[in-house]
C-alpha cells in the first residue's frame, strides 16, 4: 500500500479521523530520526506522522537529522509527504494565520553535505527546477479553500539556518530579493524527498511578519506559539480532507526523479553504500 508521510508538530496526529495503529522506531544508516513514527489510517489510507523537532520540541532546526527522517519514511513505503511548518511572512498580504503553499525555494542553509543521500561512491544530481509536487500542492489548495482558509497557492520559501530569528537587515534583503516567506527547515526536506522519489508539498503556516514590519510586535517564541496553536486545528482539517484524494498509484514525475539523476554506473557502486541506500535506489538494483 502506498503510504503518506506527514512531517510537522508532535500534536499533529491528534486529529479526528486518524486511527492510530502503531509506533515504529526506525534505525537508519544516517542515525536516528527525530522521534518514533506514528502510524495509522485516515480515510482508509496508510499514514505515518513524524514530529520534526521531536516530541516536546527538543531539537533545534540545525540539529534535525533530515536524512534519517526521510530515509525512515521511505523505508515504510511513503511516496507522498505533506510538510506542516511555521514561517515568517516577508509580504504585507501574507498575514499571520494565513497559509502559503510554496512552489519555489531559496537555500541559505549550511551543512548541505547532510542534505543529500548520495556520495561515498554513488553520485547523483537531481533536477530541482520545480522543487514542489504540483499535484499535491493543488490538492492542498483545494482542501484549504474548502475549509475556509486564507491560502496563497505559490510563493518562494527562503530557508535560513536559525535558530535565532532574522535581523532587520537580513529581513529587508530577503524582501528586496522578492522572497515570500522564511523558515528554518523545509528545503532539506524537499531536496531529500526528491532524491527519495517522494512527492512533497508544504503547508506553510504564517506566524509572524519576521521583523521588517515596523507596525507589528517583534518576533518572539510566544507570538509564534500563539499563532501555531490557532493554526494546528486548521492544518489537521486540511490534511484530513486531502489524504483520501491522494492517488494510490505513485506515478507522478517526482516518483521517477532518479531516472535522469544517477551518474555512477551500477558496477562501480560500493556494496556498503548501495546497501545503505536500499530504500532510495532499490528499484535500480
Amino acid at each position: 500500500m502506498t503510504a503518506i508521510g506527514i512531517i510537522g508538530g508532535s500534536g499533529l496526529y491528534a486529529m479526528e479521523g486518524f486511527e492510530q495503529t502503531e509506533e515504529r522506531v526506525v534505525e537508519t544508516p544516517f542515525g536516528a530520526p527525530s522521534d518514533a513514527l506514528v502510524g495509522g489510517t485516515i480515510g482508509g489510507r496508510q499514514v505515518w506522522f513524524l514530529p520534526r523537532h521531536g516530541r516536546g520540541h527538543r531539537i533545534l532546526p540545525h540539529e534535525i537529522n533530515h536524512r534519517a527522517n526521510i530515509w525512515a519514511l521511505k523505508s515504510l513505503g511513503v511516496r507522498y509527504i505533506i510538510c506542516v511548518t511555521a514561517v515568517g511572512s516577508l509580504k504585507e498580504e501574507y498575514a499571520p494565520r494565513n497559509i502559503v503553499l510554496p512552489d519555489q525555494y531559496f537555500d541559505r542553509t549550511g551543512r548541505r553535505e547532510h542534505h543529500t543521500f548520495f556520495g561515498k561512491g554513488i553520485a547523483a544530481h537531481i533536477a530541482f527546477g520545480e522543487p514542489v509536487s504540483e499535484g499535491l500542492r493543488n490538492l492542498l489548495y483545494e482542501s484549504a479553500k474548502q475549509e475556509g482558509a486564507t491560502v496563497h497557492n505559490g510563493g518562494t520559501y527562503v530557508n535560513m539556518d536559525g535558530p535565532a530569528f532574522s535581523t532587520k537587515a537580513e529581513s529587508e534583503v530577503n524582501r528586496k530579493l522578492g522572497f515570500d516567506v522564511i523558515g528554518m527547515t523545509n528545503v532539506p526536506e524537499a531536496k531529500l524527498a526528491r532524491e527519495a522519489e517522494i512527492a512533497l508539498s508544504t503547508l506553510a503556516m504564517v506566524t509572524d511578519y519576521d521583523c521588517w514590519h515596523e507596525e507589528e510586535e517583534a518576533v518572539t517564541v510566544q507570538t509564534v506559539i500563539g499563532h501555531l496553536t490557532a493554526n494546528a486545528k486548521l492544518a489537521q482539517k486540511i490534511i484530513q480532507r486531502t489524504v483520501p484524494h491522494i492517488p494510490e498509484d505513485a506515478s507522478w514525475p517526482e516518483h521517477s526523479a532518479l531516472d535522469t539523476a544517477l551518474i555512477t554506473p551500477k558496477e562501480y557502486w560500493p556494496e556498503d553504500t548501495a546497501k545503505n541506500l536500499a530504500p532510495i535506489i532499490g528499484r535500480f538494483c
